[in-house]
C-alpha cells in the first residue's frame, strides 16, 4: 500500500438561482482588521443620491491573498486576448 495521499475529491458546488443571475456593480471598498478583510459590492446609479451595497463578503488574508492571485490571472487573460484594459488615473475605465 502506498502512503501517499489521494488528492481531495471535487466538492460539490450549489448556487442558487437569484445568485446564478448575479449583481451588476460599479464600485468596491474594501476595508479590513487584523483577522478579516470586509468587501462591500456596490451599484452607483448615474446623478446619484447615495449608493447602495447589493453584497458584502468578508474573507480572512489568506483568502484575499489568494483571491487577489486568481483576479490577476484573471486580468493577465483577459488583457491576452482583447487587449490591454486602460484605467484613467482616478480609477475609471477609459470608455
Amino acid at each position: 500500500m502506498s502512503d501517499t495521499p489521494k488528492p481531495p475529491e471535487p466538492l460539490p458546488i450549489q448556487i442558487d438561482d437569484d445568485v446564478a443571475n448575479g449583481r451588476y456593480v460599479n464600485m468596491a471598498l474594501v476595508n479590513h482588521t487584523e483577522t478579516e478583510f470586509t468587501l462591500d459590492f456596490i451599484h452607483v446609479q448615474p446623478h446619484p443620491v447615495r449608493a447602495k451595497v447589493l453584497s458584502r463578503v468578508i474573507l480572512n488574508p489568506k483568502h484575499v491573498k489568494r483571491l487577489l492571485k486568481v483576479l490577476q490571472d484573471g486580468v493577465a487573460n483577459y488583457e491576452s486576448r482583447y487587449g490591454t484594459i486602460v484605467i484613467t488615473d482616478d480609477g475609471r475605465p477609459m470608455h
